[in-house]
């Protein structure tokens, strides 16, 4: 659009395209301000205290299995049959209340992380396995954070058979809020 050009009270011209420059600067303010105050929104609210985890393991070359300490209010747990595998589950709980679940199946390689509480927190689940004397990164995971009663996510790897496997669990996404795990000597067998 063309800038017109008029006369002002005073006699002399002016154009439109002033106004125009100033409702732009105004709302790029505007957007500026609202972009700084939407930066600054908190993220969401990390355990305190962190969960308490329970870890449950089984030699999966005498499963299937599953009851017992495998019994949940969720899904329960079942591991399949693999031998030479040490399958692992690890429950946490915050305050008397079940908020997720990890659990590694050694049975084609698969994770499996459950967030079981709508509570706007979620925990973030480290994967390596160890091979060869070589340890392999296979990285981060989390429930998906919706408003249903019980999110998941399920991973499926290669990792060769008898490998160690080791879950560190963490209350932010930055990695240096340790919740528990199984690693090192605890670590789960592919």
């Amino acid at each position: 659009m063309r800038a017109r050009t008029t006369r002002g009270v005073d006699g002399r011209p002016r154009t439109t395209a002033g106004w125009r420059r100033r409702i732009g600067i105004a709302a790029a303010a505007l957007l500026s301000t609202a972009g700084a105050l939407a930066a600054t929104v908190a993220p969401a609210q990390a355990y305190s205290p962190n969960p308490t985890v329970g870890t449950y393991y089984r030699d999966t070359g005498t499963c299937p299995c599953s009851g017992g300490t495998l019994t949940d209010p969720f899904d329960n747990t079942y591991f399949a049959y693999d031998p030479g595998g040490y399958a692992v589950k690890l429950e946490l709980n915050q305050s008397g209340s079940f908020v997720g679940k990890v659990e590694f199946h050694p049975n084609d390689e698969k994770l499996w992380v459950y967030d079981t509480k709508n509570d706007d927190d979620t925990f973030y689940v480290r994967i390596s396995y160890t091979s060869g004397g070589t340890t392999h990164d296979l990285g981060t995971y989390a429930a998906p954070g919706t408003d249903a009663v019980m999110d998941h996510v399920t991973k499926d790897f290669d990792i060769p058979e008898g490998a160690a496997v080791d879950l560190s669990v963490y209350d932010d996404a930055g990695l240096t809020d340790y919740i528990g795990g199984a690693r090192g000597t605890g670590a789960a067998v592919a």
